[in-house]
């Protein structure tokens, strides 16, 4: 297929051949489900804790004995039932990170970035030539290749520390090398900026 290249001016400057096939056939969404379920869970930090009657201080003596006083029958002042006791079935320290084979997390990202492509939501730039931090610069680039509508993801081949600075300041705009790509991220936002560079070296990202 071919794919428009486009300068900052937002003009088409050239094309771009690609093969869309080493994005796979179709779009796997029970795997993007299973892909971004994983990365949200892996964000889990887990460290919410309450203490137990075990944990609680105090005595573990029977307050009073079991029989003839006309009261509920206690154990020991740290129980749950008590005003200053144990927490019963509260939340503990656990891991919510779960595995997903390597093969399993590139074919995500190939179902993800074949579903911005057939969603018109992936425009090639031919790059970012920055000399110096220029944050209005970039955002005029943005507004002419009309990616102002929403959020935005832009991956860049080697990202320089110029381009990085300029795309930072911007609300609702992150930048990534390309190499970090991963279809959590490619989803999370609306519209996908990528380099030529880039989209000449998907191959080897997507097998990354």
């Amino acid at each position: 297929m071919q794919i428009p290249v486009f300068n900052e001016e937002g003009k088409e400057v050239s094309s771009l051949t690609f093969d869309e096939t080493i994005l796979g056939e179709k779009v796997r969404t029970k795997l993007l489900h299973q892909a971004v379920i994983r990365y949200e869970a892996n964000l889990r930090l887990g460290t919410p804790k309450t203490r137990s009657k075990a944990a609680r201080q105090g005595s573990g003596a029977k307050p009073f004995k079991q029989k003839h006083t006309g009261r509920a029958r206690a154990g020991m002042k740290r129980s749950p039932l008590w005003r200053g006791g144990g927490n019963a079935f509260g939340p503990k320290v656990r891991d919510y990170s779960q595995e997903m084979p390597v093969r399993m997390r590139r074919e995500a990202l190939k179902s993800a970035l074949l579903s911005k492509i057939l969603d018109k939501q992936f425009k090639v730039i031919d790059g970012f030539n920055y000399d110096k931090p220029t944050t209005k610069r970039f955002a005029k680039a943005l507004k002419a290749l009309g990616l102002t509508n929403g959020t935005c993801l832009i991956a860049v081949h080697q990202p320089t520390e110029a381009v990085v600075k300029s795309v930072r300041n911007v609300d609702k705009c992150r930048i990534i090398p390309a190499r970090n790509m991963n279809a959590y991220e490619v989803l999370k936002y609306k519209n996908l900026l990528i380099t030529k560079e880039t989209v000449e070296h998907l191959a080897e990202v997507v097998k990354a």
